[in-house]
């Protein structure tokens, strides 16, 4: 049973939403982030990614880095965001290329997520965890939101489609062109929603692993105190969400010839000449070396889990590390990962400026492949899925 909350959001107000929102803190380097936030100076980026009004020498993880967050968050927070007086649940509704996706904005329980109630899937970094450990303890404030899906609930829906029927809280499209609609949820509706999720066996992390595990320290290392034994979320049906591939860059042969790795592939899997460089099925990929693309079937398995049957775990095993050496992905220099939102053109791009030698273009990793794996306790391969679209940092605020 998942113990989903209501909270008093901090949030913009409808005609500032616009300036203040941004993409997460995590989907870009600091050079990109500065640029988004020029002349911006309401920019949620101020507050997630203080380190771009900081000397570019400046240690990201610098103490002076999260002070100053916490001083952008505080000035932001009392001259131009707003606080519900009540604790509410809200609606937050994203659009994409003609596709919508609607989620609960809520604050689920940090013990739910300690105690297997809410599943993840992937392992986390130390110095990612310490960093946004270290932010929400200083700002005092969870200021994004783990991305969090379960199984369709008919309640829940209903309780959606009568809160969007309501004036908005904010509705803008961003510069990408991808629209954000929130609203806030009927106070009436408060206990229903409640007793919806509690209805709920399991939560699955989508997206925001990092996020999820610092608000667990937050709240160990405070010792629960206030707001902190619970979580910032979104919290989406699973028959809306999509999962875009997960491409694999190349930095090297492994000291083969382009021929020479073209062979060895060749026999492990049958390569055939294509102008189609997005696989079009699950169990096959897409290869770029040469200038030509090449479809192939992955090799079977090689075991019986859930995870061995992932199409970048058959990938792994057949090619990765008995061709290129690449044994261990998540550590390895000589291998680079572009979401599928860049397209096959960017990894074409970067083998043309010599930055890499061949690329792997990959069929999504589906919903169903994720939950199954969490639910056995197992964690994907590093970077297995990219979900879109992005939620926005500042739209909905949780003070701890």
């Amino acid at each position: 049973m998942a113990n989903v909350l209501p909270f008093c959001a901090v949030y913009p107000t409808f005609e500032d939403a616009p300036t203040i929102a941004t993409l997460p803190y995590d989907v870009m380097n600091r050079d990109e982030a500065a640029a988004m936030a020029a002349n911006n100076p309401r920019s949620f980026l101020r507050v997630t990614r203080s380190e771009i009004e900081l000397p570019p020498e400046t240690d990201p993880y610098a103490p002076e880095v999260y002070e100053l967050a916490a001083k952008n968050w505080q000035a932001l927070r009392d001259n131009t965001l707003q606080k519900d007086p009540i604790a509410s649940f809200y609606v937050y509704s994203l659009v994409m290329n003609g596709r919508r996706q609607t989620g609960i904005v809520a604050t689920p329980s940090v013990a739910d997520y300690d105690n297997a109630i809410i599943l993840k899937h992937e392992k986390t970094r130390k110095e990612k965890e310490d960093d946004r450990t270290r932010h929400i303890s200083t700002v005092r404030a969870q200021t994004g939101p783990v991305f969090l899906t379960y199984p369709d609930s008919d309640a829940i829906n209903n309780i959606v489609a009568r809160t969007m029927a309501l004036p908005p809280l904010f509705d803008f499209t961003a510069e990408d062109g991808i629209s954000h609609t929130g609203w806030r949820v009927p106070a009436e509706d408060t206990s229903a929603l409640r007793a919806a999720f509690a209805d709920i066996p399991k939560l699955y992390i989508a997206d925001g692993h990092h996020r999820a595990a610092s608000a667990s320290r937050t709240c160990a290392a405070l010792q629960a105190a206030g707001e902190s034994d619970r979580f910032l979320a979104v919290i989406f049906p699973a028959s809306q969400l999509k999962i875009l591939a997960y491409n694999r860059l190349i930095l090297d042969l492994n000291g083969l010839s382009e021929d020479d790795f073209l062979a060895a592939v060749q026999k492990v899997a049958p390569l055939t000449p294509t102008d189609q460089p997005v696989p079009a099925t699950q169990g096959t990929a897409c290869l770029f070396c040469k200038n030509q693309w090449f479809s192939f079937p992955l090799p079977a398995p090689s075991g019986d889990s859930a995870i061995d049957d992932l199409d970048v775990s058959r990938l792994q095993t057949s090619i990765l590390s008995p061709i290129l050496g690449i044994d261990d992905p998540r550590t390895s220099k000589r291998i680079d990962f572009v979401g599928g939102i860049r397209g096959t053109a960017e990894l074409e791009r970067r083998i043309a400026s010599g930055e890499a030698k061949a690329a792997f273009s990959m069929y999504p990793t589906t919903l169903s492949q994720l939950m199954d794996i969490a639910d056995q306790g197992g964690i994907m391969p590093p970077k297995s899925t990219w979900f879109e679209p992005k939620l926005r940092d500042g739209l909905f605020v949780h003070e701890i």
